[in-house]
């Protein structure tokens, strides 16, 4: 299996994760405001990843100790020893971090103002459309099939997600901002992802979030301990799965694949979020829906064939 066909298929899980998540923030804007969701989900997931750094900066001591490279054989450490190497890092993560927050923070906002799930998932998968649009600033250039995925796409998800006429209200407001935010995240990823390790960098971006949303949550919300309570399966899904596991399968993946094609791919958790929506929640899906999905479906088929751009 080739490097890029790996990293597909790790999206493809990533966008199932995030799809199931939808779930989780829906009833979790039942009991608890944005900023004290997202900082707590941010904060798990930040924790979920430090043992896993440190049993691989273990395990890569025991094996420089086994060669007989004592040097390498240091204590486990987040960051890199080299001074360029680690500002990078840090540097890198805390725009991940600032891009990250924003986006969840928009996107939980406009689920608490009361925006439907299925236009909050079409307006958020709009970083399918800008993310091409924003990377011609930046050099990418997609294939002529990856601009007609785009397409295919957006009306792949206008016919899943979208029931009625589209009238723009404070919420939708919100989530379009949230899309902004994640296409600079999505960005930001592909420029440092591939020059760091991608854990580290997804830890740290995660304790950035984390900090950015309890300081506004402290400032402007008044969560409750049964409130937490109330929603800590929600918590635990979306920071321990969504956040830990589904953020670094982003970050880990984004290297090996075109931005672009990543974002057509990681917009399939609207397609996950209504079968999930199906199964968890009894919700049922249209002929329109179904054909919605099937042409999504096509549309990252094409973007995998090779173009001419």
């Amino acid at each position: 299996m080739s490097r890029s066909a790996r990293a597909a298929l790790l999206l493809l899980l990533t966008a199932m994760i995030w799809g199931a998540a939808f779930v989780a923030q829906d009833v979790a804007a039942d009991a608890l405001e944005p900023f004290t969701f997202n900082g707590l989900r941010m904060v798990l997931a930040a924790l979920t990843l430090v043992p896993v750094i440190a049993f691989r900066h273990a395990a890569a001591c025991k094996a420089a100790a086994a060669a007989g490279d004592t040097a390498k054989a240091v204590k486990p450490t987040l960051l890199p020893q080299d001074p360029a190497q680690r500002r990078f890092l840090l540097l890198g993560g805390l725009a991940c971090g600032v891009m990250l927050a924003l986006g969840s923070g928009f996107q939980q906002l406009g689920i608490n103002a009361g925006v439907q799930a299925g236009k909050a998932g079409f307006i958020t998968a709009l970083y399918i459309v800008l993310v091409p649009l924003t990377g011609l600033f930046f050099g990418k250039r997609p294939t002529l099939l990856v601009w007609v995925a785009v397409v295919l796409s957006a009306i792949g998800l206008y016919l899943l997600c979208m029931q009625g006429g589209f009238v723009l209200e404070s919420g939708d407001v919100l989530l379009l901002l949230c899309a902004l935010s994640f296409t600079g995240h999505i960005l930001v990823v592909d420029h440092v992802g591939a020059k760091v390790d991608g854990v580290k960098l997804s830890c740290i971006q995660f304790a950035v979030t984390a900090i950015i949303c309890l300081t506004i949550a402290a400032f402007t919300e008044h969560p409750t301990w049964e409130a937490v309570k109330t929603a800590a399966i929600p918590i635990l899904y979306a920071g321990i799965l969504s956040g830990g596991v589904g953020y670094t399968l982003q970050i880990v993946a984004q290297k090996d694949i075109d931005p672009t094609i990543a974002s057509l791919i990681m917009c399939l958790e609207s397609v996950f979020a209504v079968l999930f929506g199906w199964l968890l929640l009894g919700d049922s899906m249209s002929l329109r829906e179904y054909l919605g999905c099937a042409i999504m479906m096509g549309g990252i088929v094409l973007a995998q064939l090779p173009g001419k751009k």
